[in-house]
C-alpha cells in the first residue's frame, strides 16, 4: 500500500508544482505583457527601418508626438476606471487653445475686443486656459452626478458644445502670432528632452500619486469595481465623480496649452479625434472598460505603443488611410483582450 501511495503523492506534488508554475507565468504575462508588446514593436520597427527608428532624434520625436495624447489619456483613464467615459477631451483642447491664443496674440493680430491693448502675461493666459478646461470638466461631472445623465451622453454633449463655442469664439479663424515666451512650452527642451515630454512625465507622476497613494484614488477604483458597495460604504460618490471629470478637464487643458505652444497657433479644429486616441491608449495600456482597473504607467505605455506604431508606419511611408486601419485593428484587439480578461475574473 505504501509503495503505491508514494508515486501517487509524487504525481500530485508534480501537478501542484506545474499549476504553481503556470500561475506564475500567467501572472507575469498579465503584468508585463504590455511592456513585452512595446519591446516587440520597437525591435520590429528597428529591423524594418534599418535602425533609423532607434536614432536619438527619432526617439525624442516619438516622445514629443505622444505627449499630448498621453496627457489627455491620463484623465480619460481615471474616467474609465469609474466605469465612465470622456468623449469631450478633444473639443476641450480646441476651446482652451483658441482662448489662450487670443490672449497671447501680438498687438497687430489682436481680436477687436482687445484692440489697442497688449498680449496678456503668459502665466495669466495659461491660468485662464487651465481654468476653462477645468470648468468644462466640472460641468461634465455635474451633469453626470446632478442631472443623472450617463457619462457617454453628457460628455458627447460637451464635445459638441465646446467645439461649437471654439468656432464661435474664434470666428472660425486660427489665432497665430503668439509670444515666443509661450511657444517655448511646446518647442523648447531641457537637457535635450522636449518640454512636452517633460510635462507628460509630470502628469504621469501626479496621476500615479493620486491613484495609488490618496483616498481619492482608492475611491476612484471602488466606484468602478462595485458602485453599490461604494454607496453602502458611505463613499460620497458624487463628490469623487465630479473630481475625476474635473481632473480630466484640467489635463485636457494642459495638453491643449502644450499643443498650442508647439504649433504656434490656436485653432478651433484642433484636437479632432484626440478623445478616441486617448481612449485607445488607455485601453491598450490595460484600463478595463468595465471599470475598476487601470494605471497611469499602463496608460503611458499604451500611448507609447500607439506612438511607436505610427512612427514606424511613417518611416515606412505607409499612407495615413492604412494607418487608421492598423490603429483600428489594435483597438479591437485590445478591447477583445480586455473582455476576455473580465470574463475570467467573473
Amino acid at each position: 500500500m505504501a509503495e503505491t501511495s508514494a508515486p501517487r503523492t509524487a504525481a500530485l506534488e508534480s501537478e501542484k508544482e506545474a499549476a504553481r508554475t503556470e500561475s506564475r507565468v500567467l501572472k507575469f504575462m498579465s503584468t508585463y505583457s504590455i511592456l513585452l508588446i512595446l519591446a516587440g514593436l520597437v525591435v520590429l520597427e528597428a529591423i524594418l527601418s534599418g535602425g533609423i527608428s532607434l536614432k536619438i532624434g527619432n526617439l525624442l520625436n516619438v516622445l514629443r508626438q505622444i505627449s499630448v495624447i498621453g496627457i489627455i489619456a491620463l484623465g480619460v483613464t481615471m474616467c474609465i476606471i469609474t466605469a465612465g467615459i470622456d468623449l469631450s477631451s478633444g473639443a476641450v483642447v480646441a476651446m482652451v487653445s483658441v482662448v489662450v491664443a487670443s490672449l497671447l496674440q501680438a498687438p497687430d493680430a489682436m481680436d477687436r475686443l482687445f484692440k489697442g491693448g497688449h498680449p496678456w502675461p503668459v502665466g495669466v493666459a495659461v491660468l485662464v486656459g487651465l481654468a476653462v478646461g477645468t470648468f468644462l470638466g466640472f460641468l461634465n461631472g455635474a451633469m453626470i452626478t446632478r442631472l443623472r445623465i450617463p457619462p457617454f451622453i453628457a460628455t458627447l454633449g460637451m464635445m459638441t458644445f465646446a467645439r461649437g463655442w471654439a468656432f464661435i469664439y474664434s470666428q472660425g479663424r486660427p489665432r497665430g502670432s503668439l509670444l515666443d515666451s509661450f511657444q517655448v512650452i511646446g518647442q523648447g527642451s531641457i537637457l535635450g528632452i522636449p518640454n512636452p515630454a517633460l510635462v507628460l512625465l509630470v502628469c504621469v507622476a501626479i496621476t500615479y500619486l493620486i491613484l495609488q497613494h490618496t483616498l481619492w484614488g482608492r475611491y476612484t477604483y471602488a466606484l468602478g469595481s462595485n458602485l453599490q458597495a461604494a454607496v453602502v460604504s458611505g463613499i460620497k460618490i458624487e463628490r469623487y465623480l465630479v473630481l475625476v471629470y474635473t481632473f480630466a478637464g484640467f489635463l485636457a487643458a494642459v495638453a491643449s496649452i502644450v499643443l498650442t505652444a508647439r504649433i504656434g497657433s490656436g485653432q478651433p479644429g484642433l484636437g479632432l479625434g484626440y478623445e478616441l486616441d486617448a481612449i485607445a491608449a488607455s485601453v491598450i495600456g490595460g484600463t478595463s472598460l468595465a471599470g475598476g482597473l487601470g494605471t497611469a504607467g499602463g496608460t503611458l505605455v499604451g500611448a507609447l505603443i500607439i506612438g511607436v506604431m505610427k512612427n514606424g508606419l511613417d518611416i515606412l511611408n505607409v499612407s495615413a488611410d492604412f494607418q487608421q486601419v492598423a490603429r483600428a485593428i489594435i483597438i479591437v484587439v485590445a478591447v477583445t483582450i480586455d473582455v476576455r480578461k473580465n470574463v475570467r475574473r467573473v
